[in-house]
């Protein structure tokens, strides 16, 4: 029992630490300024329901999925990299709009779905590196052979740390709107700008740490 309390104790902050939501809550006020207070929460929702069965596969069936596709883990974090450094050009765009011409005003219902997903949900919140964290933490089960029926105990604690986790990313980006009210359209603005132009960094420079970190070939 000391063993499956040693691995949920694990797996929690870890998963936690990597999806960082509370610095994420900053990107998540900057897309959802316009939003009302409903439409917000209705986001963080989504948010924190897409990053539970996205974490949940990681840590079941990561290792096999993979596998079986021939796909690699510094294969996830470049395109995690892609991904982010998308995400990042597209906040530096919206950010440059005129209010007018925000999207999230002409259809907050379609942008929410649109925006929860991604980049809030991927690459911002299941990411890959949240996403490798996953996939390595499943990789640590007991052998049956050796604990018996430790293993499904172990892939619970797993999943309670994971639901543990959504529910928290959940509670705090809800709570985003606090940092809406403390900031002006055009500190929004230049918010906005901040957090797309260093998302846009964090994607590039996942990109490059991977491709140099490769194995040249002569």
């Amino acid at each position: 029992m000391s063993d499956l309390i040693a691995a949920f104790l694990l797996a929690f902050p870890a998963m936690l630490s990597i999806a960082n939501p509370i610095g994420g809550a900053f990107v998540f006020a900057a897309p959802t300024s316009t939003y009302l207070t409903m439409q917000r929460a209705h986001v963080a929702r989504l948010v924190a329901i897409y990053t539970l069965p996205i974490t949940l596969v990681a840590v079941w069936a990561g290792s096999f999925v993979l596998g079986f596709f021939g796909i690699t883990l510094p294969a996830v974090r470049v395109g995690g990299g892609l991904l982010i450094a998308i995400s990042g050009l597209d906040m530096l765009r919206a950010a440059d709009r005129p209010g007018g011409e925000n999207p999230a005003q002409a259809d907050a219902a379609t942008g929410a779905t649109d925006i929860a997903l991604v980049p809030l949900t991927m690459p911002l919140t299941a990411g890959p590196g949240l996403i490798s964290a996953a996939i390595a933490l499943g990789a640590e089960h007991p052998a049956s052979t050796d604990s018996g029926h430790m293993e499904p105990y172990f892939f619970l604690c797993l999943t309670l740390a994971t639901l543990a986790m959504a529910l928290t990313v959940w509670l705090i980006f809800r709570s985003a709107g606090k940092v809406v009210r403390l900031l002006s359209p055009s500190g929004f603005r230049t918010l906005g700008r901040l957090i797309g132009f260093l998302v846009l960094c964090i994607g590039v420079q996942m990109i490059v740490t991977r491709v140099g970190g490769m194995p040249s070939r002569h």
